[in-house]
Formats: structure tokens, sequence, C-alpha cells
């Protein structure tokens, strides 16, 4: 591969010299010519008129001029140009290397050999500017009578952005060999230029020109070329060319313009997330940077949606050692393979296991020593937990409070709980389990800042396990220096299991696109604003905390639906039809942040706010919670009652309240819950 590239470049580096050797034999033919045409001009171009004196002295410093020229044009890179590319600069260039060698011509001339005539000089310079600019631009010429008459048959493009932007990624489209894209017309705010052209394209007026303009020109495709408006901005444009049905794709930041990588390949198709209703979140990279680097990472769930993101951004900030602990090989293989490519000197490892394997994920921290844990290993597909909600107990709350014991036992400094908006006054099983999780947490916090973190107990579903891990845990430390926190959000778009992926696949087959409610609502967040978030929460954190992003208005999963169809090029209920299927078992028409009692205070990230920790007995949950797995180990029917015995919040969509039961009483297996009942 290397060899054959190499070759690819000698190949081009022989072209290119061949093309500038044969562009310096013309120019010497261009001013030889140049000024004994303006000699048989001077003489009514009748060259038997031309004195013999004056051909002679053109003849002698023919030569000499010729040697200058070349000398001022290589100087002046006339022969480094891409004039694929010409531009003003090398306009520019030519003018000043035709000044520099009349002048030259004028001067040296007469001193050297002999007087000519005056008008020999003028006319002389000025044949020489066209016939040097004009073989250089010529090329650029034809190319663009090509691509003009290559594009009868392709795509109709409208071009929103008349600004460097758009001018750069025009000038693309005009000189690729590959795209058959045609601009129809140019769509600015900028009423002052309005009326006007860039490169024959007229500019036909602001956004509000967008559809009708669209239905004039029969535009097919819509380049959005505006990466330094606003987001407000962006998002009205964007919603008007939904409407139009055309093909949408857009810029996906101002750092391309910075850097000089407009081009069509650049652009991506508008995402859905394009549309949502506020600012994207951004976060203190040099926060993050400081609190990442050198130290080491585990990542729970790393093969996750949420996980592999979470292990792209760390890797990137330079950990000592990232490590990714996962159950399913598949994933957590990909983003191993990916990370290595990308970052051939990370030190990785990835490792297999279950949260719920007291031994296994004891064996992790006591043999890598992680500083930092973000724990994101989880079921949280809402209706399939509904259907088994004993797996929900054990991987979501059990696993986590096991994670989150060892890594309090081996001297873990901060522990990270990915957690969901369904936490809040839940009504499935999947937010109660992770309402239960925060509660570890908030247990786990609280304890250690009492200075009673000896008093929280092993969990252990058997004897023999019990009896491993109490020989490789030992006592815990005199000082547990862990602190732990929450990161709650809501729906992530594009993430294993959410409602996008879905209505992608079925846009592809013709649908029916389908949703629960006409008016059930969501909050929705970005995979890079969500893993965002979890890292500025690692900075943020001091211990018990829960939390919480901003994000904005709610959007309607309907809207949702058919802003995705629109962008896909059709229209909805008339190309893809919508289907409503009712609510599924555990869901709600909204979902809630945070409970009205916990509060909220601010950090320096103003999107991101923390919530206050509704208080309940820890030695009391302590107790319930050993009970609750006992149960989920049985898989006992009536776990749901368990649970709502715990999370006092937790009801079911109709508005009851599964019935309350006692603890110790219920517990199937008490001998196996002894330790904590």
């Amino acid at each position: 591969m290397a060899a054959n590239e190499q070759m690819k470049r000698r190949f081009h580096l022989r072209n290119w010299k061949m093309a500038s050797l044969a562009l310096a034999f013309y120019d010497v033919f261009a001013v030889t010519f140049s000024y004994f045409f303006a000699l048989w001009l001077r003489f009514d171009c009748q060259y038997s008129e031309i004195p013999e004196e004056y051909l002679r002295c053109w003849l002698r410093f023919a030569p000499i001029y010729a040697g200058f020229c070349l000398l001022v044009f290589f100087v002046l890179r006339l022969y480094r140009s891409v004039w694929k590319y010409a531009s003003f600069s090398e306009l520019i260039r030519t003018i000043g290397g035709t000044i520099l060698t009349g002048v030259f011509h004028t001067v040296a001339m007469p001193l050297l050999i002999g007087h000519m005539p005056i008008s020999y000089y003028l006319f002389g310079a000025a044949t020489q500017f066209l016939l040097v600019l004009g073989v250089r631009f010529a090329y650029r010429f034809v190319l663009l009578l090509k691509s003009r008459q290559k594009v009868a048959d392709g795509c109709r493009v409208m071009l929103i952005g008349a600004g460097a932007a758009g001018q750069m990624l025009l000038r693309d489209i005009y000189s690729s060999r590959e795209l058959s894209d045609h601009v129809l017309c140019i769509i600015d705010d900028d009423a002052s230029k309005h009326g006007r052209y860039i490169k024959g394209i007229p500019i036909v007026g602001g956004r509000d020109e967008i559809l009708a303009s669209c239905q004039k020109y029969a535009i097919e495709k819509i380049y959005v070329a505006i990466p330094s408006a606003g987001d407000a901005d962006k998002r009205d444009i964007l919603g008007i060319c939904k409407e139009t049905g055309c093909t949408l794709k857009t810029l996906p930041g101002i750092y391309q313009l910075v850097n000089g990588e407009v081009t069509v390949g650049r652009m991506k198709d508008v995402a859905i997330e394009d549309l949502l209703g506020r600012k994207p979140i951004t976060v203190n990279l040099d926060e993050v940077f400081d609190f990442i680097r050198g130290r080491t990472i585990l990542v729970t769930g790393g093969g996750g949606s949420i996980g592999s993101e979470l292990c792209r951004q760390i890797a990137s900030h330079k950990p000592k050692t990232l490590i990714i602990f996962d159950i399913y090989e598949n994933n957590a293989y990909d983003i191993q393979i990916e990370l290595r490519e990308k970052y051939p000197d990370l030190d990785l490892v990835v490792l297999i296991g279950s949260v719920r394997d007291s031994r296994r994920i004891n064996q992790v921290f006591r043999d890598y020593r992680p500083d930092v844990v973000y724990h994101a290993a989880a079921h949280k597909h809402v209706p399939l937990m509904e259907d088994s909600p004993c797996e929900a107990i054990k991987d979501n709350t059990i696993g986590t409070y096991k994670t989150a014991y060892a890594a309090m036992a081996h001297g873990c400094k901060r522990f990270v709980l990915i957690s969901t908006d369904k936490a809040v006054n839940p009504t499935n099983v999947m937010g109660a389990s992770k309402r239960l999780c925060e509660m570890v947490i908030q247990t786990f916090d609280r304890k250690i800042r009492d200075g009673k973190a000896r008093e929280i107990p092993l969990l252990f579903t058997h004897y023999a396990e019990a009896e491993d891990v109490d020989r490789e845990f030992g006592e815990l430390p005199e000082k547990v220096v862990t602190e732990f926190v929450a990161v709650r959000f809501g729906n992530v778009l594009g993430s294993n299991g959410s409602v996008i992926p879905l209505f992608k696949r079925q846009i592809a087959k013709g649908g029916p696109v389908t949703v629960t409610h006409p008016d059930i609502i969501r909050y929705f967040m970005t995979i890079p604003e969500a893993v965002s978030l979890v890292l500025q929460a690692g900075v943020y954190a001091k211990g018990g905390e829960i939390f919480v992003l901003d994000m904005g208005e709610p959007v309607k999963i309907d809207a949702l639906a058919r802003n995705l169809i629109k962008l896909s090029g059709y229209k909805p209920d008339v190309d893809i039809p919508i289907s409503y299927t009712g609510l599924r078992p555990g869901e709600k028409l909204f979902e809630e942040k945070l409970m009205a009692e916990e509060g909220m205070k601010t950090t320096p990230n103003k999107l991101i706010h923390i919530g206050s920790p509704l208080p309940f007995d820890e030695d009391e949950f302590l107790k319930e919670l050993g009970c609750l797995m006992a149960a989920a180990y049985e898989n006992d029917p009536t776990i749901r009652r368990k649970i709502a015995s715990i999370v006092r919040t937790y009801h079911v969509v109709d508005g009851t309240v599964p019935q309350e039961g006692d603890c110790a009483g219920d517990c199937a297996e008490p001998e196996m819950a002894a330790a904590v009942c």
C-alpha cells in the first residue's frame, strides 16, 4: 500500500514538472511574440514597413528579456500555482509580473540595445499580459464551461448562504468532475445581496423565498452553508427547508470554514437533532482534560451507545489507562478495534464480565485500581423490563450496588452513575430500578460522610460467593475517599433502543411509522451532549449530587416522527403513514427531570443543574434492598410490590400504587438476606 502511494506521488510530481516546463516554454514564446506583435501593430500590420533597425533591436533583446521574464515568473510562483483553482491571488501576481518585466523592457532596451517607438512598449506589455494570463485562466474557464454543460441532467440545487462558506462550496461544485449538481439559486438574509449574482447564480432573497424558489426552480437538493449563523436562525431555516420535501445537507460547524474544508464531501445530512428547540450543550474541555489526564478510568457498559461515546471522549483526553467493562463481547470488540486504530498509544484494557458478579467486579477493581468509574451498565428498555422486572433489579440496582461497593473498598476517587429522567416519579420498573440506583449512590455517599462506611453490608446471592467476597474484600479502609454522584438526562437521540433508529427503519420500509400516542412528549439530547454532561459532572462532583441537564422544552414524538419523514424527502400521511399504537405498559405521556422536592442549584455550566437529594432512612433502605435482591434472584412474581415499598413515588400509569409489603416477611429466602435484612 505504501509503495503504491509512493508511486502515485512520483507520477503526480513528474506530471507537474512536465506541465511547468511546458508553461515555461510557452511563456518564452509569449513574451517574445508580444513585443514583435506590438512592433508589427505599430507599422499598420505591414511587416515590410518595419524598419530593419527595429527588427534587429527586437531580435537581439529577445533572449535577454525572455530569461528575465522566466526569473520573475518563477519568483512570483507562477509555475507553482494550481491553475484549476486560479483566483484573485494569481491575477495579482500576473499583473505584478507584467508591470515588473514591462518596466525592465522599457529601461533596459534603450540602455543595452537601442531606442524603440513608445507604442512598442505599451502594446507589448498589454499583449504580454493577455497572453500570459489567458493561457493560465483558460484551463479554469474550460472546466467551468464543461461543468455547466454536464449539469443539464444533474440535481437541481438551492444554496443557502452567500458568505465565504457558500462561495467556497459553489466553487467546489463547479470544479469537481464527479459532481453533477447544478446550483440554480442562492438564498441569503442579507438584503444588500438580493438581486446580485455569484458566478452567474442569482441571489433571489432571504429565507422567506425558500418555498417559492424551490417551486420556481424545481429544486431537488438544498445545501445549507451558514456555519456561523446562530442556533435559532439555523433551526428556523432548517424548519422551512424540511417543508420543501428536498434532500437537505448542511455543514457540521464553523471550524470547517476556518480550516478551508468547505466542500460538498464535507456536507452531512440534516439530522433530527438539528431541529431541537435549544442550543447545543457545551462543556469546559480544559476542565475535563485536566480531570481525566493521567488517571485510570473504568467505564462499565463501555460497549453501549453511551458507554462507547464515553470511551471515545475519554481516550481523546489522554488517560493513564482506559478500562472497558461489558458483558456483551461484540460491542466491546467493536469499540476496542476503533480506539486502537485511532489511539495506538492508549493503554486500553477490555474486559468481559457482569456487574452482577461480585467476585468479577471485585477482581477488576483489585487488579487495576481505577481512579474514576463511569457506571453505564444497565438494562434500559422500558417495555422489556416490564416483562422481566427481576432482571431490571438484578442488573440495574444490584449491579450498581456491587460496583459501588467495589469502588469504595478499593479506594476509587469518584463514581459517576448514569441515570435517567424516568427515575422521577417512575411509572415503570426500569425507571424505578434507576431510582433505586440513585438511592444506592446517596446512601453510600451519606454513610461515607458520616464516617459509617463500614455499616454498608456486602450483598451476595449464595454462601459460596459470600465467603469468597468476604475473603477478597476484607475490611474497608479506615478512610473511604470515594465520591458518589448521579447524572440524570432524558432520551438520547440515536442510542440503542431509541425511537430514531426505529423510525428510520420504518421509513426505509415505506411505513407505517408507529407512535404510541399523538400527545406523548419527551426530553431529548444527542449522544455527544449526554457524554459531555457525564464528563462535566465528574469534574463538578463533590459527593451525593444528582446532576440534571436543562434540555429545553420537551418534544412531541409525533412531531419528531413527522419531521424525520420530511427530512427523508417524504410527506407524512401521504407517502409514509403514521400509526398510533397506544401507550405501552409502564409508559407515561411526559417525563420529569426532577422531583419537585429536590429543588435546583446551578453550576458554572448554566445548562447543568444540581438536584438536592430527597431524604430517606438509609439503614431501613439497606435492609429492604437485601430483601429486594433475594426476591429478584428468586424471580418473585410480587417484585413490583416490593419495589413500591422502597420507592414511594413508584406508581403505574393509571395512578395506582402497587400494594406495599413488609420487607422482612416477604424475603423469598430469608437466609440469603440475613446479612442485610
